[in-house]
């Protein structure tokens, strides 16, 4: 009744057309492999997310949508595989909480960048840092001469941390648990 009135083919929506396992096992292994190799890769991430990079995401999410989903058409299909990529999404964060090696699989280390006053350059090199890129993230944060600079990191997440002489470190007191 519905479909007459409205002229649309309901059944062709929702109706899964690929298996649900399939989907599942497409959506994972490319969420997997992609993660793999932008892990890999690409150790700045959304702090640091330039263009060069941002055209690296769409087109990657344009050349996997295939692979991914075998040209899906049903809603349903398309449902399941954005589940399957979030379940994956969570399921690492999950791992990477409740199992600190798996974390630091994750995660990238923190990578130093200067050390008392000098840049290191075969680091900035391995994460193809220049030196006018360092010195941008350091006036960002008050820092006008590198030889203010106690140490200086790269951090997971793309941001760099800096700690200059200057500054003491601080010495919070543990939380106690009751």
């Amino acid at each position: 009744m519905w479909e007459s009135i409205l002229g649309v083919d309901w059944g062709s929506i929702f109706r899964p057309e690929t298996p649900l396992l399939e989907m599942f096992l497409r959506g994972t292994l490319m969420y997997l492999g992609l993660f793999v190799m932008l892990r890999l890769v690409l150790k700045r991430q959304s702090a640091t997310l330039g263009m060069t990079d941002l055209l690296v995401v769409v087109l990657l999410a344009d050349a996997a949508q295939n692979g991914m989903a075998n040209d899906y058409v049903s809603v349903t299909d398309g449902l399941f595989l954005v589940a399957t990529i979030l379940f994956w999404s969570y399921t690492l964060d999950w791992l990477g909480f409740r199992f600190p090696s798996f974390q630091r699989w994750l995660t990238p280390p923190p990578l130093e960048l200067v050390k008392d006053g000098r840049i290191l350059r075969r680091n900035m090199r391995r994460e193809l840092i220049t030196e006018g890129e360092l010195m941008s993230q350091l006036r960002e944060q008050g820092v006008e001469d590198i030889t203010a600079v106690k140490s200086a990191h790269m951090e997971s997440d793309g941001r760099i941390s800096v700690i200059r002489f200057d500054e003491a470190p601080h010495h919070t007191p543990e939380p106690r648990e009751f």
